[in-house]
């Protein structure tokens, strides 16, 4: 680890820990975040974690861009692993299936596997959430099995599904509302992933774990999912 302040505005500094995605971070990140906000404590408007990054908003009238960095030193000095905070762990069923996923057969296409060993591979692995973004709600997660990896579309879709779960790359997520999206599809989710009545709105926060869960079609009904084909949805 090679810590480094980058400039992100007046009152907005980014730290970053590392260069390359991996699991391994998260132990790290956890860490340091709970050191900023301990050192920051009223002077801290925003933390906002990533792969590899923490981007720090402060009161920028209440510390000068020096005492910031000096805080940020501060919660580095002798910083350790943070062994005991996990986050939660979230089971999300999922109905895995060609008409919500049409990406399926692609990806067992690609892989050389049967659609039900693309599957059996893609929720037999507990993920990391790295980060929100994108959407409200939307939990990047990883890292998928290289062999599961996949570029997203040459072309996003205009519209996909609410709980619709998806691959680009290495990353893994669950579109939390109808949105557009270049995903490769491979399933849907009856899980609801954002909830203004809920605290933190999210589901999932980072360094929480998921993994998913494959439910048949009638217990996805069941668990309130909507079963409309996505290429209804295009």
């Amino acid at each position: 680890m090679k810590p480094r302040i980058e400039v992100v505005a007046i009152d907005c500094l980014m730290l970053r820990l590392f260069d390359e995605i991996a699991e391994t971070n998260m132990p790290w990140m956890l860490a340091a975040s709970q050191r900023l906000r301990a050192g920051f404590a009223d002077q801290l408007i925003d933390l906002v974690p990533s792969y590899t990054t923490l981007m720090v908003h402060y009161d920028g009238l209440a510390l000068s861009p020096g005492q910031a960095r000096e805080l940020i030193a501060q919660a580095l000095t002798d910083l350790q692993p943070d062994t005991q905070s996990r986050g939660q762990c979230h089971v999300l069923p999922v109905w895995y299936d060609v008409s919500v996923g049409p990406e399926l057969t692609l990806l067992a296409k690609r892989t050389g596997w049967s659609v039900s060993e693309v599957i059996r591979r893609h929720s037999e692995h507990h993920y990391q959430v790295f980060a929100l973004g994108f959407a409200p709600g939307f939990a990047f997660m990883g890292l998928v099995e290289e062999a599961l990896a996949a570029p997203r579309l040459a072309t996003p879709r205009k519209r996909v599904a609410a709980g619709s779960v998806g691959i680009a790359e290495r990353q893994t997520a669950a579109y939390p509302a109808q949105s557009p999206g270049g995903w490769n599809l491979i399933g849907r989710t009856p899980s609801a992933l954002f909830d203004r009545e809920r605290e933190g709105y999210s589901l999932m926060q980072p360094g929480d774990s998921v993994q998913f869960a494959p439910v048949s079609h009638a217990e996805f009904i069941n668990l309130g999912g909507d079963d409309t084909p996505q290429e209804a949805l295009a």
